[in-house]
């Protein structure tokens, strides 16, 4: 039975390889990107895309997505890193935790962008395709606030509170050590890979043949923006809710932390986009390039022309017939 989470050794934080020093933190954020790219790349070259292209989408988009996250952090936390007794440095230490996943989507959505003018792949195609594997990755990455010991939330008495050591520089003055808290990092992680798996399922259904094994058939088009729309939705619900348990420094507006508002903010971009697109789009995704800027595969030729178009000649029944001739006297 479980009784309580422990909290994970300081010397877990980070490991030494040579000269380098490996943050765990990093090294979380580093396995989420890595999984969601596969997520994205197969469920993207299912839809006819170009093998590998959601590599060009990853060289722009990941570093300006990190740059995002990293601002937003910093500047919803500016006592955390302006001000004396602070420098530069800590504003750029992002191997010492602080990054804001809405920030990571807002530099993301501009890299995807430009990604998208380069390739020639649907903004919404990409971002559609990438919707669970962006879940995931979040979720994954969520597993490094373990390793800091950070973004807890309330002091709890279920069997799943989390251990924080009283040193801890979040750990609230006047409560006794062994308190435990709200492990809201592992409530926001299985909250996302619950919506990724919902997300496929809306997509897909299960189909149980009377002989045969079980398989996933196509059920509704989460396209032209459905899918995401369905993670801002999803995530944002789950974060407003995650965000108002927490306990750290975060800047408040009009009673409520600044990521409730923005998780808010998410719900309400899902809605609009989930109306617009149903009402834009109510056909069929026709492909996830933008027209004129279509992949084919190498050594296919894409024609709409058959032989059945182009009859034969009486040349061709003379060349025929003195081929099949000669052939039968030889």
């Amino acid at each position: 039975m479980i009784e309580s989470i422990p909290s994970p050794p300081a010397s877990w934080a980070s490991f030494q390889i040579w000269i380098f020093t490996v943050h765990s933190y990093a090294l979380c954020i580093l396995a989420g990107i890595i999984v969601g790219l596969i997520i994205t790349s197969r469920r993207l070259t299912a839809r006819g895309a170009q093998p590998g292209v959601v590599v060009d989408f990853a060289i722009v988009a990941v570093p300006l997505a990190i740059v995002g996250a990293r601002a937003y952090h910093v500047l919803t936390h500016p006592g955390d890193y302006f001000g004396a007794g602070h420098t530069f440095y800590d504003v750029i230490a992002i191997w010492n935790g602080g990054n804001a996943i809405f920030g990571s989507l807002i530099g993301g959505a501009v890299g995807i962008w430009i990604a998208s003018r380069w390739t020639g792949v649907r903004f919404l195609s990409f971002a559609d395709a990438m919707a669970p594997g962006l879940l995931v990755a979040q979720g994954i990455g969520r597993i490094g606030n373990w390793f800091n010991t950070e973004l807890y939330g309330m002091p709890t008495t279920l069997p799943w509170g989390l251990q924080v050591p009283s040193d801890n520089a979040a750990f609230p003055a006047g409560l006794a050590p062994g308190t435990l808290f709200h492990p809201t990092f592992l409530y926001e992680l299985i909250w996302d890979v619950a919506g990724a798996i919902v997300l496929v399922a809306i997509e897909k259904k299960l189909v149980r043949p009377a002989n045969g094994r079980p398989y996933l058939a196509p059920r509704i088009p989460m396209r032209w923006g459905r899918a995401l729309a369905f993670y801002f939705i999803w995530y944002g619900a789950g974060r407003s809710v995650f965000e108002s348990i927490r306990i750290d420094p975060s800047e408040v507006f009009f009673g409520l932390r600044t990521n409730v508002w923005a998780a808010f903010l998410s719900i309400v971009i899902g809605i609009v986009l989930m109306a617009w697109s149903f009402r834009r789009h109510p056909g069929l995704e026709v492909g996830v390039y933008r027209p004129g800027r279509q992949w084919v595969p190498d050594g296919l030729v894409g024609s709409r022309w058959t032989a059945a178009d182009f009859p034969s000649s009486p040349a061709d029944e003379d060349a025929r017939s003195v081929t099949s001739g000669g052939a039968s006297r030889g």
